[in-house]
């Protein structure tokens, strides 16, 4: 854990007692903060009474008293509306800060100074988190993970005197960075930007500009260019002459980094790494990943061969293309975390030839953008609640059969693909929400593994990870 002391002998209102808010709680407290907290679920406020921390109804206390307001990720700031303790502290002259922020401030604190990369984006951060996080690891750096994907940030641990050794990186969500005014990292990248979470952020503009904060005091920005928010956003950090790497998916020599289909092209022309062969960096939405967490591994001193070897061993992440195993010339890939069509046309554009296994609880819009991407599939399996409207949409572009269960589909695809005698992929990336079958989409990419491990002849996939 690392102590957050920047608020000590101060006294400090949080509320949101989740997993990440007990942790910032407690990091507050060893601290020497003078910390009360609470949360509309009583049960939360009785576990974290529990674990010692000081626990109070906000409403009732004495807002003038209070230092900050430290606010929970999935507590609203503003929009569908602030959240009553917001109005509060907003009454009151508060400051409304989150646990990245006092993470932020914490690290420039402290006497030992470690490299800081965020990753932020709408698709593709925690790949690139991870990727960024396993290339240094495997290159011999102290590498400390964490945001908003494993563990919370205030719950790794500290910098210490090896500190230039060491390395934060750290997934950031838009919900954190909204309360996040002074984030500086010393690599900040901004992968993309498409609508999402308007909920919470009103309007596509508001969101895209809560993205640009990570980017706009970073050391160096390393941004994306292949959609017009952030393209824009890289053209005023042009303009203001700061520090700044352009990514992209690919190689028509407008960014500095790019992806022509089988290795990294930097603007000189030169291919510093490849990707051929790396079956968890498949697709040109992984080739951009690629390039940002090149940037940014060169940025905090990595040099090419280093960031090779760590792209060559990359494990990939559960439940986002994983490759689960084979049985015979046939590949079983998990893509279960894509829950609507735009996560699943990232699945069907890595392959040529796909077994799709898809459906679910239907999302507004269904599986229409992926109408271009038909041409890939050698047949459809549908299962779930939006079986039919799926097959609705297939009619008679594509062979498909409504298949149900999970587990059918799995063993119909096998049999089908192990008739071509070619080499095929079978695919879950559904294209839809788990919760007509599944508790989560993780439960659901657990099913399909297991699944697929019980095919006769099945051989696991084994990356070359150390």
């Amino acid at each position: 854990m690392i102590p957050v002391s920047v608020f000590a002998g101060q006294r400090v209102a949080l509320f949101g007692l989740g997993g990440s808010g007990l942790v910032t709680a407690q990091a507050l407290k060893a601290g020497g903060a003078d910390i009360v907290a609470f949360d509309d679920n009583p049960t939360s406020v009785d576990e974290a009474s529990k674990q010692g921390i000081t626990t109070a109804n906000l409403r009732d206390e004495d807002w003038s008293l209070f230092a900050a307001l430290v606010l929970a990720p999935g507590v609203p700031l503003t929009h569908p509306q602030p959240h009553w303790s917001v109005d509060l502290a907003k009454a009151a002259g508060v400051e409304i800060i989150g646990d990245i922020e006092l993470f932020a401030r914490q690290m420039a604190a402290s006497e030992h100074k470690a490299p800081f990369v965020a990753i932020t984006g709408t698709n593709g951060k925690s790949t690139t988190t991870a990727l960024i996080a396993h290339v240094l690891e495997a290159a011999g750096r102290d590498v400390q993970m964490g945001g908003n994907i494993g563990r919370a940030v205030l719950d790794l641990d500290p910098p210490g005197k090896n500190a230039p050794l060491q390395a934060y990186v750290v997934e950031c969500s838009s919900y954190q960075i909204d309360t996040s005014p002074s984030l500086d990292p010393s690599v900040g990248v901004l992968l993309n930007v498409t609508p999402d979470h308007l909920e919470r952020h009103g309007t596509i503009e508001n969101y895209a500009s809560i993205k640009e904060r990570l980017v706009a005091n970073s050391d160096l920005a390393v941004v994306g260019i292949d959609d017009r928010y952030c393209a824009a956003i890289a053209g005023r950090l042009t303009e203001a002459d700061k520090p700044l790497v352009t990514i992209s998916g690919r190689s028509d020599g407008n960014a500095e980094v790019g992806f022509n289909g089988e290795a990294l092209v930097l603007d000189t022309g030169e291919n510093p790494v490849s990707l051929a062969g790396i079956g968890t960096l498949r697709g040109r939405h992984n080739g951009q990943n690629a390039a940002a967490a090149y940037a940014a591994c060169r940025a905090v001193g990595l040099a090419d061969e280093e960031i090779q070897a760590g792209f060559s061993t990359f494990p990939g992440l559960v439940h986002r293309l994983e490759q689960v195993g084979s049985v015979g010339k046939t590949l079983f890939v998990n893509d279960s975390k894509a829950t609507n069509a735009d996560a699943a046309a990232t699945a069907l554009t890595s392959f040529d030839r796909i077994h799709w296994i898809a459906g679910g609880l239907a999302k507004d819009g269904g599986i229409e953008p992926l109408v271009p991407h038909f041409s890939r599939i050698a047949k459809a399996y549908l299962i779930g609640e939006a079986a039919s409207s799926f097959a609705s949409v297939l009619a008679d572009t594509i062979p498909y059969e409504i298949s149900g269960t999970l587990k059918d589909a799995v063993n119909h695809a096998a049999l089908d693909a192990s008739r071509t005698g070619e080499e095929e992929v079978v695919l879950l990336s559904p294209a839809a929400a788990s919760f007509d079958q599944f508790r989560n989409f993780e439960k659901r990419g657990d099913a399909f593994r297991e699944a697929v491990m019980a095919l006769d002849g099945f051989s696991k996939f084994e990356s070359n990870s150390s």
